[in-house]
């Protein structure tokens, strides 16, 4: 597997670094996690405009395509690797439950724990714990009645903490800073297959020493103009909920 993923990344070399490793905490990646960041704060806000804008056929079909495109994209990976979707509902939590059906089935963490209540209290845990890891990754923005007084980029300290609140306590969509938090907090690399580039983006524990990967899929366009997660298992176990 390891041979068939440097294969992929060898497609994408002379368009970007094949995968983003988590752990590697030096002024590029924060640059290019913090960027990735603003970009799918602006997507959504986008999306909520164009939701309550007045239908367009032509944008419509645009929208079909690329939806149809990212697919068939992800398929293809997920068929290379052995790997099948697992269809995780797209209600705000679903970051937290494809991590969470990975670490279940994978036996590190027992059913009962396997739910996103869990893996969101364990993400910002972390988090909290370790705030200079990723307000690097975050960029400044208002946050429930927060607003920015520093001019730097990054958020406060009193708009982290309430960052911390809102992903713990309520829907807000989970990101790349937090599949970061959760590969260190459960000592485990987190893979996430996607239709851009680069198609894998790793993210990878500084402490591990299991052969365990957790597979997870990132789609941008499933559900319309909405980000979704899935979580990805192999062909052998039956993805019926």
């Amino acid at each position: 597997m390891d041979d068939l993923i440097a294969q992929l990344d060898s497609r994408e070399q002379e368009q970007q670094p094949a995968t983003t490793q988590s752990s590697q905490l030096d002024h590029a990646p924060k640059q290019t996690a913090k960027s990735r960041f603003i970009a799918r704060q602006a997507r959504k806000a986008v999306a909520l405009a164009q939701a309550q804008a007045p239908d367009d056929p032509i944008a419509r079909e645009r929208l079909q395509n690329e939806i149809k495109q990212e697919e068939e994209t992800i398929t293809s990976i997920c068929k290379d690797l052995g790997f099948q979707i697992f269809e995780i509902p797209p209600d705000g939590h679903c970051l937290f439950s494809a991590v969470a059906d990975q670490l279940s089935l994978h036996g590190v963490i027992p059913s009962c724990e396997a739910n996103y209540t869990t893996l969101r209290r364990i993400a910002v845990d972390y988090m909290q714990s370790h705030p200079n890891d990723f307000i690097p990754f975050l960029p400044t923005q208002d946050v429930g009645n927060v607003t920015s007084s520093s001019d730097t980029g990054l958020m406060t300290p009193d708009q982290f903490k309430q960052y911390c609140t809102s992903m713990r306590d309520t829907a807000e969509w989970g990101g790349e800073p937090e599949i970061m938090a959760l590969s260190n907090a459960y000592h485990i690399p987190i893979h996430v297959v996607q239709g851009g580039k680069p198609p894998i983006i790793v993210h990878q524990p500084p402490d591990n020493d299991d052969k365990k990967t957790l597979y997870i899929s990132y789609h941008r366009r499933q559900f319309g103009l909405g980000e979704h997660y899935n979580s990805l298992r192999p062909h052998t176990t039956s993805t019926q909920q």
